[in-house]
């Protein structure tokens, strides 16, 4: 079976859509953004990956299945322009708009391009309880069982300790910067821990040694969470403005969720009071107890473990 995938990014999206090549036989072609293809380029030997600037190389046969994660135009367009059995997820009508096919509606009912409208969708997202596998999974036919992340072999780097804070989110969600890393990093390193915050590298191989050189993870909903995941990092997560349930914790995640969730939900504006309503001693107690299971590997549900 030939299969095409079009996920682009978001980085931390790209991840953990990763599970999927853990279940499909035969070619895949993954078209994914140029700085994504350094974490899917030979991770399989039955995966091509291409930039989205290289996707016209991708025309060179036809797929039984598209798989279209991307609800933007050009890629909607080039998805219902590719030669395949089957298509599922966004795609371009031929009145020039982007819609999705019914087997995908689960996830991208609650999408930017749903079909009831984005206030909607941000209820459904709310109310919903399965992860972003579970939805996706489903909506192909298949049954997520806890597949783990595919991620390139790394070294550790220089950086090494027993909680890295990944306090950085970004302009976008600017709600998911929580008040408190620097009081946190303080109070953990009272009582003898090696604290580190995760600092910007140049490659994302970098990233994730630094990440996979210590016992636990600390911050939001973001690429180094995911990274997490799939390196087999215990990470405490913070949750103030997106959606805790769609992650699935490999066995490895804490997750805090703001008392304040519902109100900030998918709101990518910025109010202090989304940024404090996780405590600090609730997040204290959370990673001390993340490191002590840490320190006892036997209970680590490492990726090499999970389903295959």
């Amino acid at each position: 079976m030939n299969l095409l995938i079009c996920k682009l990014g978001a980085t931390g999206d790209v991840v953990r859509t990763s599970p999927l090549l853990r279940v499909w036989d035969g070619d895949v072609t993954w078209i994914t953004a140029a700085k994504n293809t350094i974490l899917l380029d030979g991770v399989l030997p039955n995966c091509r990956c291409l930039s989205w600037e290289e996707r016209e190389k991708a025309r060179d046969r036809r797929y039984d299945l598209v798989i279209n994660l991307e609800d933007t135009d050009d890629v909607a367009s080039f998805a219902s322009k590719t030669e395949y059995g089957r298509l599922f997820g966004a795609y371009l009508r031929l009145n020039g708009t982007v819609s999705y096919t019914d087997d995908a509606k689960d996830w991208f009912d609650l999408s930017l391009i749903s079909s009831y409208g984005k206030e909607c969708a941000d209820g459904l997202k709310l109310q919903n309880r399965r992860s972003y596998q579970e939805l996706i999974f489903s909506g192909l036919g298949l049954t997520f069982k806890g597949q783990a992340y595919i991620l390139p072999n790394v070294q550790n780097t220089e950086l090494t300790g027993d909680v890295v804070i990944a306090p950085a989110a970004g302009p976008v969600w600017p709600m998911k910067n929580w008040a408190y890393y620097a009081e946190l990093k303080i109070a953990l390193e009272a009582q003898g821990l090696v604290v580190n915050i995760l600092p910007q590298r140049k490659t994302l191989l970098e990233h994730m040694g630094d990440i996979q050189g210590h016992r636990v993870l600390v911050g939001g909903d973001s690429l180094p969470m995911h990274l997490a995941l799939g390196l087999g990092v215990r990470c405490v997560s913070l949750f103030t403005c997106t959606s805790p349930w769609e992650i699935f914790d490999y066995g490895l995640q804490t997750k805090m969720i703001s008392p304040l969730l519902a109100r900030y939900f998918y709101q990518r504006g910025y109010e202090s009071e989304a940024t404090t309503a996780i405590p600090l001693a609730d997040v204290f107690e959370a990673v001390v107890s993340a490191v002590e299971k840490a320190k006892d590997r036997t209970d680590v549900l490492s990726p090499q473990t999970v389903q295959p």
